[in-house]
């Protein structure tokens, strides 16, 4: 627990003739006052809503004073803000605005039932984690039960909900990172590439739209597992628009046989790094010669592109397209490899390469996005546990990215990224005042996008579009 501030008083010296003197009096006062656009997002998307519809809780409603969705809505506008921790919410718990964003009716816990949690509207971190220790079912002694398979189709229903009418092309990202590790959590292992333990989990992404979020040890392939997640969402889209093309894109470390016939056999196409070896060297020496000519010409990087048939000796049942990039460089080659089920009529070498696989680098900003909003933050003992914070996040994430998609679209923030979000949109003081009929929040009047504000408000609450299906 934080130590309580014993000085009441704080002296910064004089300003002119006057002292310089601090208090912590200033009464109801948040610094997160931008939140309750994310409340709004929130109107319009329904996520605590649904993601609360996702567990069942057995508890016994006469001894409890926190619901699911309170509880949820508490520990996931508090990542979407800056606060990782559960201690955190030792000292948020008495914040009347996250409150408010949490669905709470008393903002000031007056009205709690023990003297002791009175001016405490909010749970403290004793009862987030025991949310956090949710489980199968399996267990008696815990009385929340979360159903994973329904968060895993929560995350594609919102995506699936956010165009106005179907898109003719789907491009789902694969893509791994690294959490590392530092206690004794369950799965942990030694990856000798990353060089410390970790987890591995698996993100799968449709544009800035997060599909999936799968939680891993880190003693197997990055592909493990993949192909589970992707006939789950690939069902999900094609349900809901059952016309649209599909194509998988990843890097070389989902190049498996596995996934690439499961593909073939199912009208799925896709574009898959592949590693370098001899053989794919030998099959662009004439490309590669042209681009050694052109740079010893310019001076500059040349590339030149080609497509052949290849198929590995064992690992392959089929030869399939690949695209090679011949590049020289200063003083050494740097060739890369492709391999696809995508025509040369529809999508020519380069075009392939440079407009289509490429594009994936977009993917690892999303990725960073999770890490600013703490999916490393893995210290629960559980893997369970820590599968539930991965969620969290992602949903804080799908939060942000409604409002970024619903209110920033046509201001300087439109493609800011969550960071600055927070920074620029969400921390501003605020001071909260309820009367019998209103909640008054008193914004800073010196804040400097008070114009965006209203912007994004009007775009908030503007009717939503009527979204059209396949």
């Amino acid at each position: 627990m934080s130590p309580q501030c014993s000085q009441k008083e704080f002296d910064f010296g004089k300003h002119f003739r006057r002292r310089i003197t601090a208090r912590f009096d200033g009464g109801p006062i948040s610094s997160d006052g931008g939140a309750i656009l994310l409340r709004e997002v929130d109107r319009r998307l329904r996520l605590v809503e649904r993601f609360a519809g996702c567990f069942e809780d057995h508890r016994d409603p006469l001894r409890i004073e926190h619901s699911v969705s309170e509880l949820l809505a508490q520990r996931l506008y508090a990542i979407a803000l800056g606060y990782e921790d559960l201690n955190d919410h030792d000292e948020l718990r008495r914040d009347p605005l996250l409150a408010l964003l949490a669905g709470k009716q008393d903002l000031h816990g007056q009205k709690r039932k023990r003297a002791r949690d009175r001016g405490q509207a909010l749970a403290g971190k004793t009862t987030l984690h025991r949310l956090e220790r949710t489980t199968d079912g399996a267990d008696r002694h815990k009385k929340i039960v979360c159903r994973f398979e329904q968060v895993n189709e929560l995350l594609v229903d919102l995506y699936l909900e956010a165009p106005s009418k179907p898109p003719a092309r789907v491009v789902l990202d694969l893509d791994v990172t690294d959490t590392p590790l530092h206690g004794e959590q369950e799965g942990r292992f030694f990856h000798g590439y990353y060089g410390h333990y970790c987890y591995l989990p698996l993100y799968i992404f449709a544009g800035e739209h997060l599909l999936c979020a799968r939680q891993r040890e880190a003693n197997q392939d990055a592909a493990a597992g993949s192909l589970r997640e992707v006939e789950r969402i690939v069902g999900q889209i094609r349900r809901a628009w059952p016309e649209v093309q599909i194509i998988l894109r990843a890097d070389s470390g989902f190049c498996r046989e596995e996934l690439m016939a499961w593909c073939e056999e199912n009208g799925v196409d896709y574009v898959f790094g592949l590693a370098r070896n001899e053989r794919l060297r030998a099959a662009i020496d004439e490309a590669m010669q042209q681009a050694a000519e052109q740079q010893r010409q310019t001076g500059q990087a040349a590339r030149v592109f080609c497509a052949f048939r290849y198929q590995t000796r064992d690992s392959w049942s089929r030869a399939r397209r690949v695209v090679a990039k011949a590049e020289q460089l200063q003083g050494k080659e740097n060739p890369r490899y492709v391999v696809t089920s995508l025509s040369a009529k529809e999508w020519p070498p380069r075009r392939l390469y440079e407009e289509l696989y490429c594009a994936r680098g977009e993917m690892e900003n999303r990725i960073k996005e999770q890490l600013s909003l703490f999916a490393d933050r893995m210290s629960s003992e559980t893997m369970r546990a820590n599968q539930l914070r991965l969620y969290v996040s992602s949903l804080a994430y799908t939060l942000l990215l409604g409002l970024r998609r619903l209110g920033l679209r046509g201001t300087a923030w439109a493609r800011a990224q969550t960071e600055t979000i927070r920074r620029r949109l969400l921390k501003i003081g605020v001071r909260v005042k309820v009367s019998a009929r209103r909640v008054w929040l008193s914004l800073a009047e010196s804040w400097p996008y008070q114009d965006e504000f209203e912007q994004i408000w009007r775009a908030l609450r503007a009717p939503p579009p009527q979204t059209r299906t396949a």
